[in-house]
C-alpha cells in the first residue's frame, strides 16, 4: 500500500473553502481539468469526465459536514492502482482565520513502482490544490 498527501494554506475562512469544495459534485467548480461531474446512486457516485474525455468513477465513502471532510474511493479509472481511498479535509488555522486544505490518498500500485504511482497522485493533488487557490482568489 502506497500513500501520499498534499496541503494548501489559504487566507480564506474554512467555511468559505468548504462551501466551494465540500459538495461531492463540485469538482468542476474549482478543478479545471474536470469540467464535468455527474452524480448517480442518490449522490453517492460521481462520474468525472476529464479534459481529454476520460472517465473516472468514484464512490463517496464518508461525509462529515461538521468536520468539513469527505472520503471517496475509485471504482474505475485509467490509473495503475487498486484499493484507492482518498480524503479531502478543510481545517481552520487557529489565530489566523485562514484554512488548511489537506488531500491525501492510499492505494496499491499495479504494474508500476510505488514511487511512480505516488508521484502521479502527488501531482494530481498538488495541481488540484493550486487550482483551488486560484479559484479562491477569483
Amino acid at each position: 500500500m502506497a500513500t501520499t498527501a498534499a496541503h494548501l494554506d489559504v487566507p480564506v475562512s474554512p467555511d468559505r473553502v468548504w462551501q466551494l469544495v465540500g459538495g461531492f459534485d463540485s469538482l468542476p467548480d474549482w478543478l479545471p481539468y474536470i469540467p464535468v461531474s455527474t452524480l448517480s446512486e442518490g449522490g453517492r457516485v460521481r462520474s468525472l469526465t476529464n479534459e481529454d474525455g476520460g472517465v473516472i468513477v468514484e464512490r463517496l465513502e464518508a461525509f462529515d459536514n461538521k468536520a468539513r471532510s469527505y472520503t471517496y474511493s475509485i471504482l474505475s479509472a485509467p490509473f495503475p492502482v487498486t484499493d484507492y481511498l482518498s480524503t479531502l479535509t478543510v481545517h481552520g488555522v487557529p489565530g489566523e482565520g485562514g484554512s488548511r486544505v489537506e488531500w491525501s490518498g492510499s492505494f496499491t500500485p499495479v504494474g508500476v513502482a510505488d514511487d511512480e504511482a505516488v508521484a502521479q497522485f502527488q501531482g494530481i493533488y498538488a495541481d488540484g490544490l493550486d487550482a483551488l487557490k486560484q479559484a479562491l482568489a477569483d
